[in-house]
């Protein structure tokens, strides 16, 4: 099995490094022979889109599995789209950690810990740690994806988030879906996206094994999530009524051409060329970009239907 750690240094005895997409090294890591390949981090000073440059990194390499300090939504919603479990809260020595991991004392993680843009501009933090074990990773299986369009085509927007209005214009393919990665069902009988999880002895539970905190926390994303998702079918409702369509638009005065919204984009609808540009024709109206934009620079205006 071929595991990705985050790392400060090139080697097992240097420690896990607390962020993810700026970590200087990332060591690949054959488990079961300890063979081990070192990649200096090409994505550690650039401008924006660090975490989802280094997941596509690692994706590339075969890794089934991610160990690090911590790691944000984007990263982790690239990672959730290929398979890939991630283990946050890990800190010390590369080799403890990698000994950890195959005596099973460490679990993959249901979300992310950290927000957007994590570590762009701080030096290396202490790991936020889990509390306790979660199971699967973000994103993955059925819940609305299956429902709404089959699996596949809800898939990416699922991880992503946005394009329902798009979806339901044009096939659920390109990026329907509004959370950041609603989860195939729960157990017990909970709802859609609270994840099970292992208990510890030290900390209260209910009785049906979760624990209060993780299990509110897990509960007011999610309604977060569904309200998203009623904001954005509401307003395809109204596109569908007026004959018209939201659509991003770059303020020049504003942009900054960083090119966090071009790695963003799910649709690939944002170029940068020293500004980002918005191609209208492939713009789906999700307003992720909006959100993302550090420097307000990106509206959403209407346009007709054809």
């Amino acid at each position: 099995m071929k595991i990705a750690v985050t790392s400060t240094g090139p080697t097992l005895d240097d420690n896990v490094e607390a962020r993810f997409g700026r970590c200087p090294y990332f060591l690949i890591i054959d488990t079961d022979t300890m063979q081990l390949e070192v990649i200096e981090n090409p994505n550690i000073a650039i401008g924006g889109g660090a975490g989802i440059q280094s997941a596509q990194l690692m994706s590339g390499k075969g890794v089934t599995t991610v160990l690090t300090g911590n790691c944000g939504p984007n990263a982790f919603n690239v990672f959730g789209q290929a398979g890939i479990q991630v283990i946050v809260g890990v800190s010390g020595p590369v080799r403890n950690a990698v000994e950890q991991f195959k005596t099973g004392i460490l679990t993959s993680t249901s979300g992310p810990n950290v927000a957007s843009h994590f570590g762009s501009n701080t030096a290396p933090a202490a790991p936020a740690p889990t509390g306790q074990p979660m199971t699967g990773p973000l994103g993955q299986g059925g819940g609305m994806g299956s429902g709404m369009g089959g699996g596949g085509g809800m898939g990416r927007g699922m991880g992503r988030g946005g394009g329902m209005g798009r979806g339901m214009g044009r096939g659920m393919g390109r990026g329907g879906g509004m959370g950041r990665g609603m989860g195939a069902g729960a157990a017990m009988g909970m709802p859609v996206g609270v994840p099970p999880v292992s208990p510890a002895a030290d900390l209260p539970q209910d009785a049906g094994g979760q624990f209060p905190e993780q299990e509110l926390a897990a509960l007011k994303q999610q309604a977060q999530q569904l309200e998203q998702q009623k904001q954005q079918i509401n307003r395809r409702i109204s596109e569908l009524e007026t004959g018209q369509e939201l659509v991003a638009v770059v303020l020049p005065e504003k942009c900054a051409g960083c090119g966090i919204c071009q790695d963003i984009c799910p649709a690939n609808a944002i170029k940068v060329n020293g500004q980002a540009f918005v191609q209208p024709e492939l713009c789906t109206g999700c307003q992720l970009c909006v959100g993302e934009c550090p420097n307000n620079a990106i509206v959403l205006t209407h346009k007709k239907n054809h």
